[in-house]
């Protein structure tokens, strides 16, 4: 039998090119679900000053962080076999660079889509939608008629959570003055004292501090800031290659929203808020 030289190498050529994608993919594969399942542990990073998705009380003597997004926790971790859930605390700038640097597993923190986030991590799907209006201006009651206009908060200081939606929107405001704090309960508490005008928050949230203090917070009725669709509702925030985990995460949340379960379980949040005078 005669032996093609032409045919041959082609062949080993072919080989090579196939055991190196082989390789290569041997070294690319995604075990991140399976990374938390064997430490049997899902580290959570939040900001626990977002009722009420994140908020800390006192039980017994000891600081306890609850909300929705913690519950949502639990329940991924009961329905992917995982045994504990561990929260840990943070400024809410500082969350995608500790999920970067491997920190925490996930972020939950009511975070929502935004392009250049994007580009750097991974997003779940949308577990919660705010209702209604999803970007609102939080005012003092005597100032719920204030304001007719977007065009009418020029000259106006306002408050919004530093790196999140709602900076970007007040920094959109002409003439106002934008004044950002890592911690939203800071500024809503710099609008009770005066010290600010208006602060730009979620819808739910909002009408969360207003059922709460309602002497202290309305919404202004006539404020309608534009906003990406994308960014209406929250997501779970993972590293950009953990496809194996979002998937985990996608699965959960997909049954949760279609049995109802994620409503119930933010409902539960909402009566904690109000029941913890968050």
């Amino acid at each position: 039998m005669k032996f093609n030289v032409k045919k041959g190498i082609l062949l080993a050529f072919a080989t090579v090119i196939a055991l190196g994608g082989l390789l290569g993919g041997c070294g690319k594969k995604d075990n991140s679900f399976q990374k938390v399942k064997d430490k049997n542990e899902l580290v959570v990073g939040t900001s626990a000053d977002f009722a009420p998705y994140d908020f800390q009380i006192v039980k017994n003597g000891k600081k306890e962080i609850i909300g929705y997004d913690i519950m949502l926790a639990h329940e991924i971790a009961k329905q992917t076999g995982i045994k504990h859930v561990k929260v840990v605390n943070m400024s809410f700038p500082s969350l995608i660079t500790e999920l970067q640097n491997k920190k925490v597993d996930v972020v939950m923190a009511g975070m929502a889509y935004t392009k250049q986030r994007a580009k750097v991590v991974g997003f779940s799907k949308v577990y919660h939608n705010d209702s209604g209006r999803a970007q609102v201006l939080l005012v003092s009651p005597k100032n719920k008629d204030k304001y007719k206009s977007v065009a009418d908060l020029s000259g106006a200081s306002l408050g919004a959570q530093q790196s999140s939606e709602q900076e970007k929107i007040a920094n959109k405001v002409k003439g106002a003055k934008v004044v950002t704090e890592s911690s939203l309960a800071g500024l809503t508490t710099e609008l009770k004292n005066g010290t600010l005008d208006g602060v730009v928050c979620g819808g739910d949230t909002a009408k969360a501090y207003v059922k709460e203090h309602p002497n202290d917070y309305a919404i202004a009725d006539n404020i309608n800031f534009k906003y990406s669709k994308q960014a209406a509702g929250v997501r779970i925030v993972t590293r950009k290659d953990d496809k194996q985990l979002l998937e985990q995460i996608n699965q959960v949340i997909e049954k949760d929203k279609k049995n109802g379960k994620l409503d119930k379980l933010y409902q539960q949040a909402v009566d904690l808020q109000i029941a913890n005078n968050q």
